[in-house]
């Protein structure tokens, strides 16, 4: 493995922190309805912060999968919008911060790429840090979004509701992080955030902010959601008025509703063995139809 320790650079002199927290939100695989992205933007937009350190995301990132924007100005190219994958200090008012580690999921040297954050983390000195995912569940967007979490020790699992079963999934850089981390008794937790099935390809602020209040709750750091709460309600708005013109998109929603307020989990998300991927039954076919031609109408905002 080549030196994890050059895959970063610090932005100034290293801070002196004491166990500050440390959020891992990154953005792709693992990111339904954009809401680990939108809790990011969310912070960075409405909380005092500064950079401390800055990977070599040259090192990390596949260009031909996932290829930034270029401007192109008619005559010539002029601007240029490079992948970032970088840790900032954010504050509150009250004087509180944690670390967040934020940009696209690694597409190689996901080992180097672990290692090295570990090793930033025990130079900053971090004491837990909370992995942020969001992922598409047989969840209705009528009801509260809800999480989900895993940790490295029960005790970090208090309140938190947990899957109930074992499957393998398909991997990711953060599901990796949090692994290494437990195997070598560090404190991690893993918050999932529930998004609708059919709405995980678009904006999905209500999850998001239920990801900023959880990390706000675990960390000690108060972060305002209420930007995000207000987007929420204008996406459900909308989603509310295009489910109401078909009648099946309406019987799907509804029953989604029932299975929700049936599982007994008082409004933390559905129960674990139907929430983790949806069926085609779950789904409908009249409903993906729906929603497909939403998204090709360009006289809609798709949802």
């Amino acid at each position: 493995m080549l030196d994890p320790g050059s895959l970063y650079s610090y932005e100034g002199e290293r801070p002196a922190l004491v166990e500050p927290p440390l959020v891992v939100a990154l953005n792709g695989f693992i990111d339904a309805g954009n809401a680990v992205r939108l809790s990011v933007e969310h912070l960075l937009a409405t909380c005092r912060h500064e950079l401390v350190a800055t990977f070599d995301v040259d090192q990390l990132h596949d260009y031909r999968a996932r290829r930034p924007t270029m401007t192109f100005g008619g005559q010539n190219w002029l601007d240029y919008e490079p992948p970032r994958l970088q840790v900032h200090r954010v504050h509150d008012e009250e004087g509180s911060s944690l670390l967040l580690l934020s940009g696209p999921e690694p597409d190689v040297q996901w080992e180097r790429f672990t290692t090295a954050v570990w090793r930033l983390a025990d130079e900053l000195g971090v004491g837990l840090t909370i992995v942020l995912s969001a992922a598409p569940t047989a969840v209705p967007h009528t009801r509260p979004a809800g999480v989900t979490a895993s940790a490295s020790r029960p005790e970090l699992l208090d309140g938190f509701r947990t899957w109930d079963v074992e499957a393998q999934v398909p991997g990711h850089a953060s599901a990796l992080l949090h692994l290494r981390g437990s195997q070598h008794g560090r404190d991690v937790l893993s918050v999932l955030a529930h998004v609708p099935h059919y709405l995980a390809g678009n904006d999905y602020p209500d999850a998001a902010a239920v990801l900023v209040r959880t990390l706000s709750g675990a960390t000690g750091v108060a972060a305002s959601v209420e930007s995000l709460l207000e987007a929420a309600s204008q996406t459900r708005v909308e989603v509310d008025r295009q489910v109401s013109e078909s009648a099946d998109a309406a019987s799907v929603v509804q029953a989604l509703e029932q299975q929700y307020d049936t599982s007994g989990d008082e409004g933390r998300g559905t129960g674990a063995a139907s929430a983790f991927l949806p069926t085609a039954d779950e789904l409908g076919e009249e409903f993906e139809r729906f929603l497909a031609g939403r998204e090709d109408d360009p006289g809609e905002d798709p949802v």
